[in-house]
């Protein structure tokens, strides 16, 4: 006879949410994923994913299994305004890129390379927890906007895919404030410049 009511032990609860979660956000994404459908899959209330990870963001950085908080460093990137952000945020990714958080961020990056799980779950990162906070905290035209952040997105992404996985030389080793200085512009263009030369 299968038990009915709460599921036994908090870890086993616990990971049953970060599973149905991952499945979730991987087949209808962030915004379709909602709290209700994830706890019925997981065969819990609403109210127990709530008490174990708070807000559906917190819920798909855990099961993400991201190495930070994105909406903290950004708050601190885009605190400066317009002027100067495009060095901010590359020293900020450079930052978390050359501290430990860098061996997960790595190993979710090779393997959404891989997988295309893992690449949707990336690319719902990417676009939900980073591009859209950035759009949000910046005075951009709403019409540019998503096409300004995506530009940043592929610069980023390039730059992490160079330095950290593919490890080429001499970027590879290349001073953290070089990389700022020669970078930093082109992020800001992407973001402050004009699309059209």
């Amino acid at each position: 006879m299968p038990r009915t009511g709460r599921r036994p032990g908090n870890q086993d609860t616990r990971e049953a949410i970060l599973a149905a979660a991952r499945q979730a956000f991987a087949e209808r994404g962030y915004d379709k994923a909602s709290i209700r459908q994830i706890a019925t899959t997981a065969g819990v209330d609403p109210a127990l994913v709530h008490h174990y990870f708070g807000a559906k963001d917190k819920l798909f950085l855990t099961a993400m299994e991201a190495p930070i908080d994105p909406g903290k460093a950004i708050d601190q990137v885009v605190s400066g305004g317009l002027a100067g952000i495009g060095e901010r945020l590359v020293r900020m990714f450079l930052t978390v890129w050359d501290s430990p958080a860098g061996t997960s961020a790595a190993a979710l990056v090779r393997s959404a390379v891989s997988h295309d799980w893992s690449a949707r779950m990336l690319r719902e990162f990417i676009t939900t927890q980073i591009l859209r906070r950035v759009i949000a905290k910046l005075d951009l035209d709403p019409t540019e906007a998503p096409l300004r952040a995506s530009l940043v997105a592929s610069q980023l992404m390039g730059l992490i895919m160079a330095r950290y996985i593919i490890k080429l030389e001499p970027l590879a080793t290349a001073p953290r404030e070089t990389l700022v200085a020669t970078v930093g512009p082109t992020i800001q263009r992407y973001l402050s410049g004009p699309l059209d030369q």
